[in-house]
C-alpha cells in the first residue's frame, strides 16, 4: 500500500496530472485567479445595470418581443406534456411565438418554467400569462439569463484561459492575461443582446467555448460533446450533416410519406439553414488531428459515436416515429421569411440596393446560391486545417467560418454578428489590436438599430465607450502598438472610421428618414459596416494560410532532427 502511495504522490514528469497542476499553480502564484474573479464581478455588475433597461417587444402588444418568446416557451414547456411543445394543439397555438428552437432549448426553458412557477406561478399559467410584464416577473425572467451567464459562460471562460494561457507554461504576463480575460467577458454585444435585448446566447456560446478549450486540451470526446449540446441549444448552429441521411431517406427512398413537409427544397432549405456557423472548423480540425493520429479509422469512429450519442440523448422524445422527428425538425427552419429580413450588414442585404434579389429570383433559388456561396467561402479555412490543424489555426477556423455563414448565409439576423465575435475575442492576444477593436465597434454600429427599437441606447452607449477604454487600457494600448507598422496611417485610418460611424449615430438618433426611404439610415448604416466586416474576413482568412508555412518548416525541423 505504501509503495502505491508513492506513485501515486509521484507521477512522472511530462504526464497530464502534472501539467495540470503545474498550469493550475501557476496560476494561483501569479494571481490571475483573483484577476478572473475581480473581472467577474465587475462584468456581471454590468450585465445587471444593462438588465434594468428595457427589452425586446416591452409593451408592445399583441405579441410584444424576444422577452414574451422566452416566457412562453417556459409557458408551453411546463404546462403540456413533452410530445406537445412543438406541434399545432387546442392548447398550443404556434402562430404565438411557438418553440422553433432545438430541444436543448425546450429543456432549458422547461427548467427555468418550474423556477418561475415556484416563485411566481401567474407568470407561467397556460393563456393567462400573454404579455405578462410585472416588475417581479421581469426580475424572475432577468435573472434565468444572469443565472445561465454564470453558471456556463463564466466557467468556459475560465476554461479556456486556462488552457490557452497555461499551455504557453509560463502562463502569459498577468496585466495581458486580465486584459485577455476583460475583451472575452466584457463583449458589450453579448450583453447588450442577452441582458438588454433579451435571449440566452450566453448558453450556446458557452457550451461551444467549453467546446474549444477540450479542443485545445486535446480532449476531442468531450469537445463533441459540448459542441453538439451548443448546436441543439440554437438552430442557426445546428449542424446538418446529421439530417443528411434522414433526408435522403425520406426524398428518394420512401417518397409516398408526408410529401408537402420532406419536398426537395425543403432538403435544400435544411442544408442551408442548420449549416452551423462553428461546425467547418469543428469538423476540418478534428479530422484533420484524426489523420495524424496512430490510428486514424478509430479515432473518427470514437468521434463519430460521441456527436452520434449526444445527438440521441437529446432528440430521444422525437425519435420514437418519423412523423415526430421531422415533425420538430420542420420547426426549426422557418424559410418562408426570404433571403433576409431586417437590414443586415451581409452580403445580400447589402447588395439589395442595386439587386433586387427577392424580385429577381425565387426563395429556392436563393436558397440554393446562398448555400454555394457560403461553402466557397468557408471551404478554403477547412481545407488548410485539415492539411495542417493547429490550435491557433483553429482558432482562425472558428473566426472565418462564422463570417462566411454571416456574410453569405440565408435568413441572417443582426445578432448572427455575436458568432464570428467569440472567436475574435478568443484570439484578441494573436489579432491586430487596431483590428479587433474596430471589429468590435463595427458590430456595435451594425446592432444599432435593432438595439435604437429595443430603447436601449443609453446602456449601448455607455458599453460603447467602455469598450473603446478596454483597448485603450495599458495592456490594449501596448497591444496595439505590437502590431503597429505604420503608426500615423494606422491612427488617420481609426480616425476616419470613428468620426463615419459618430456622424451615422448622430443621423439616425436626430434626423427622421424621408417618407419614401424610410429605412435609408438602416441601409446607410449597413452598407458602412458590410466593406470592414469582408475585408477583415479577406485579411484572418490569409493569416490562417499563413500559418501553414509555420506548419510545413516545423515538420521539416523534426525530420532533420
Amino acid at each position: 500500500m505504501e509503495k502505491e502511495r508513492k506513485k501515486v504522490q509521484k507521477p512522472k514528469p511530462g504526464t497530464e496530472s502534472n501539467n495540470l497542476y503545474d498550469i493550475s499553480c501557476l496560476f494561483f502564484q501569479k494571481g490571475i485567479m483573483g484577476s478572473f474573479l475581480l473581472i467577474s464581478i465587475f462584468s456581471l455588475l454590468l450585465r445587471v445595470s444593462v438588465s434594468l433597461h428595457s427589452y425586446s417587444g416591452a409593451g408592445s402588444p399583441p405579441k410584444f418581443g424576444d422577452f414574451e418568446a422566452q416566457r412562453h416557451w417556459m409557458e408551453i414547456t411546463t404546462n403540456l406534456p413533452i410530445k406537445d411543445w412543438y406541434f399545432n394543439t387546442t392548447n398550443n397555438d404556434l402562430s404565438y411565438w411557438g418553440l422553433d428552437y432545438p430541444p436543448l432549448t425546450a429543456y432549458q426553458s422547461y427548467f427555468h418554467g418550474l423556477i418561475l412557477k415556484y416563485f411566481d406561478p401567474n407568470s407561467v399559467s397556460l393563456f393567462t400569462s400573454r404579455g405578462y410584464e410585472t416588475h417581479f416577473g421581469k426580475l424572475l425572467m432577468r435573472w434565468t439569463v444572469l443565472s445561465s451567464d454564470l453558471l456556463i459562460f463564466f466557467p468556459a471562460v475560465l476554461y479556456f484561459i486556462f488552457v490557452y494561457h497555461g499551455g504557453n507554461r509560463s502562463g502569459g504576463d498577468k496585466s495581458d492575461v486580465a486584459w485577455h480575460i476583460a475583451v472575452i467577458l466584457i463583449n458589450p454585444c453579448l450583453i447588450l443582446i442577452d441582458h438588454g435585448h433579451f435571449q440566452f446566447n450566453c448558453i450556446s456560446l458557452g457550451l461551444t467555448l467549453g467546446a474549444v478549450a477540450a479542443v485545445l486540451s486535446r480532449k476531442n470526446l468531450l469537445a463533441c460533446v459540448l459542441f453538439c449540446l451548443s448546436l441543439n441549444h440554437k438552430q442557426v448552429l445546428l449542424f446538418s450533416f446529421f439530417f443528411s441521411f434522414f433526408a435522403l431517406h425520406e426524398l428518394f427512398i420512401n417518397l409516398e410519406g408526408p410529401s408537402e413537409v420532406y419536398s426537395m427544397s425543403s432538403f435544400e432549405g435544411l442544408l442551408e439553414s442548420m449549416s452551423a456557423y462553428y461546425a467547418p472548423a469543428f469538423f476540418s480540425h478534428l479530422f484533420g488531428s484524426c489523420l495524424r493520429s496512430k490510428n486514424p479509422p478509430l479515432e473518427v469512429l470514437k468521434l463519430g459515436l460521441a456527436v452520434l450519442g449526444t445527438f440521441a440523448i437529446v432528440w430521444w422524445p422525437y425519435l420514437h416515429s418519423r412523423d415526430a422527428f421531422f415533425g420538430v425538425l420542420s420547426r426549426l427552419a422557418p424559410f418562408e421569411r426570404g433571403i433576409y429580413e431586417d437590414y443586415v450588414a451581409n452580403f445580400w442585404c447589402s447588395t439589395s440596393i442595386l439587386i433586387k434579389w427577392k424580385r429577381l429570383f425565387t426563395t429556392h433559388s436563393l436558397r440554393f446560391v446562398s448555400l454555394v456561396a457560403t461553402i466557397l467561402t468557408f471551404l478554403p479555412s477547412m481545407i488548410q486545417q485539415i492539411l495542417a490543424p493547429s490550435s491557433k489555426g483553429f482558432l482562425y477556423g472558428l473566426l472565418n467560418s462564422s463570417f462566411a455563414f454571416y456574410l453569405f448565409s440565408f435568413q441572417v439576423h443582426e445578432k448572427s454578428i455575436l458568432l464570428p465575435l467569440l472567436p475574435a475575442t478568443l484570439l484578441a492576444m494573436e489579432l491586430p489590436g487596431v483590428h479587433s477593436m474596430l471589429l468590435m465597434l463595427c458590430a456595435l454600429l451594425s446592432m444599432f438599430p435593432l438595439l435604437c427599437r429595443d430603447k436601449l441606447v443609453v446602456p449601448y452607449m455607455a458599453l460603447y465607450a467602455s469598450s473603446i477604454l478596454l483597448y485603450l487600457a495599458p495592456s490594449g494600448r501596448r497591444h496595439i502598438k505590437k502590431h503597429l507598422s505604420r503608426p500615423m496611417i494606422t491612427f488617420s485610418i481609426v480616425m476616419i472610421q470613428f468620426l463615419c460611424s459618430l456622424i451615422l449615430h448622430i443621423i439616425y438618433l436626430t434626423i427622421r428618414p424621408p417618407e419614401k426611404y424610410p429605412y435609408l439610415f438602416e441601409a446607410m448604416i449597413m452598407n458602412f459596416c458590410f466593406p470592414h466586416l469582408l475585408g477583415f474576413t479577406v485579411y484572418t482568412n490569409a493569416k490562417q494560410w499563413m500559418l501553414s508555412r509555420e506548419f510545413t518548416s516545423g515538420d521539416k525541423e523534426k525530420k532533420l532532427n
